[in-house]
């Protein structure tokens, strides 16, 4: 019986009269509160109404870190509480997540020692788990390290390293860990109304199967909103009067050849004229930009980058590098939305609002997690469950994911094989080809996936749709979105052989992508 077969994790559903815990919402958020639960023996059922990690937790700038940028506004306990995160996901999920190092330059004489002073408190709070030293380097060596790099009046950089990673295939891999700890999760499930009792406590959700149709009623104890920028919807289902609690900020990144930055180092340019921070990181081979800090009043499944936004990161960019980057040499351009806290007036700017995540419970009994960052949401997951349990509605049980480690995770990797993403999985794949050769074929000359990758993600990985595939079980869209258009056929034709779908279903699938794909080509 293959435990990630959809047929299977609905048989599950009508097994199960009353869950302990029902998790609204499959980003990096819910999916760390599933496995918590699972892990702790409580019965667990997240639902996601479209794909796992499909918002904001597969659009990261792609770092697992303690936030330098929150250091220098002095939030020293959430530097340090996502340093410790940081070190346990290299520890936990080290097929995916890297020990990356930064250079950031300096153009003023000043500022070697300011940040070198700066990063060896980042180094000291990072303690037993840090990923290294900082220090400074010399003009001529910071021009060795990143030989794009503008010169004039450069003066020296300073050198530190920080995590980096996939995100969307780091949440299917808690997704499959959680599934393995005896958890139930749906994808492309959506809830449509919360149950209450005579006394207006929540007990239940209904929601609907976006395939089939059918809606399922479903009975808990706890039931969890981690919903992202999606938070509001959710408590005003319990409270039409409920004021809104998340305010959209949206980041958006490029993703440029690696021609731009080709050496293994990752630029952090700490304060542009807005007074951001600009990152330029080593990706899959690519390179991604960003990011931006941009207030919206709305929010969306699919956020689309502003002219704005494209022409800060361009020019500020271009201020850097001595290879200038036009728009035509965007490979793909993501736009994220973070779920911050509302602001309590028009002067907060976003920036200063804090990252750090919040626990509310309604009156009603919901409990809601809003905020924190990708690299903390191990600990959110535990906070939220101990909250669960000091509120009555489960009995005590201690938290076990500190050293659990994530489906995949292993030491023993090749990364010349592009296969190592999948970790202790990548033989699975093999074994597919071994099969039947035709599955090692490319699926497009200018990225390394494998048709058998679109098997595996089928079978193994919960993938439902074209886009399920093509944006974040291989992160192809997000790498080359042209390249993702023009393989999506050959990926649709294999999906529909496995899912035994109709010629129907692969032509609107196709559509469905390149309506989709159109907002990540420049």
């Amino acid at each position: 019986m293959n435990i990630f077969n959809r047929e299977t994790i609905l048989g599950g559903l009508n097994d199960t009269e009353n869950w302990d815990v029902i998790i609204i919402g499959g980003g990096a958020t819910g999916l760390g509160i599933a496995l918590d639960s699972a892990t702790r023996g409580y019965k667990t059922i997240l639902l996601e109404q479209v794909d796992f990690a499909k918002g904001t937790s597969s659009r990261s700038t792609k770092l697992v870190h303690g936030g330098v940028r929150y250091l220098a506004q002095g939030h020293i306990g959430l530097v340090r509480e996502a340093l410790f995160e940081r070190g346990l996901m290299l520890k936990n999920a080290a097929h995916l997540v890297t020990n990356q190092s930064f250079v950031i330059p300096n153009y003023r004489w000043w500022g070697g020692f300011f940040y070198t002073t700066g990063l060896k408190i980042y180094d000291l709070l990072a303690g037993k788990l840090s990923m290294g030293k900082s220090f400074h380097i010399s003009r001529k060596e910071t021009i060795e390290r990143l030989e794009t790099l503008k010169t004039v009046h450069l003066k020296g950089g300073v050198v530190y390293n920080d995590g980096q990673f996939d995100d969307s295939r780091l949440a299917i891999n808690i997704a499959q860990s959680a599934i393995e700890n005896g958890a139930t999760l749906l994808n492309h499930f959506q809830v449509q109304k919360l149950t209450k009792d005579d006394h207006g406590q929540i007990n239940g959700v209904i929601a609907q199967d976006r395939e089939s149709g059918i809606t399922h009623t479903l009975r808990g104890k706890a039931i969890i909103n981690a919903t992202g920028v999606f938070t509001d919807e959710i408590l005003k289902m319990d409270n039409a009067a409920a004021k809104n609690m998340v305010r959209p900020s949206q980041g958006i990144h490029l993703v440029l050849d690696n021609s731009f930055l080709p050496g293994k180092d990752a630029i952090m340019i700490p304060k542009t004229d807005d007074g951001r921070v600009l990152f330029l990181v080593p990706w899959h081979d690519k390179v991604v930009v960003g990011t931006t800090d941009t207030i919206l009043d709305s929010h969306s499944l699919e956020p689309v980058a502003l002219e704005e936004e494209i022409d800060f990161i361009l020019s500020t960019t271009n201020r850097y590098l001595s290879k200038e980057v036009k728009r035509s040499d965007v490979l793909s351009i993501y736009a994220g939305l973070r779920p911050l806290a509302a602001p309590k007036d028009k002067s907060e700017k976003t920036k200063e609002i804090s990252r750090s995540h919040k626990i509310i419970v309604a009156n009603s009994g919901l409990i809601t997690i809003t905020g924190g960052k990708w690299t903390t949401y191990r600990r959110m997951a535990q906070d939220t469950l101990n909250k669960v349990i000091a509120l009555g509605k489960l009995e005590h049980r201690k938290c076990k994911t500190i050293g659990l480690r994530i489906h995949g995770s292993t030491e023993n990797i090749d990364r010349n094989d592009h296969l190592y993403i999948y970790g202790t999985d990548s033989q699975g794949i093999k074994n597919l080809i071994q099969k039947d050769t035709t599955l090692g074929e490319k699926l497009h000359p200018k990225l390394e996936f494998l048709k058998a990758e679109v098997v595996w993600a089928v079978r193994n990985e919960m993938a439902r749709t074209l886009e399920d595939v093509l944006a974040r079980r291989v992160r192809a869209l997000f790498l080359d979105a042209r390249a993702a258009v023009e393989m999506a056929p050959t990926v649709a034709d294999i999906m529909a052989k496995e899912l035994n779908r109709s010629t129907e279903w692969k032509n609107a699938q196709i559509t469905a992508f390149k309506s989709i794909a159109k907002n990540y080509i420049l």
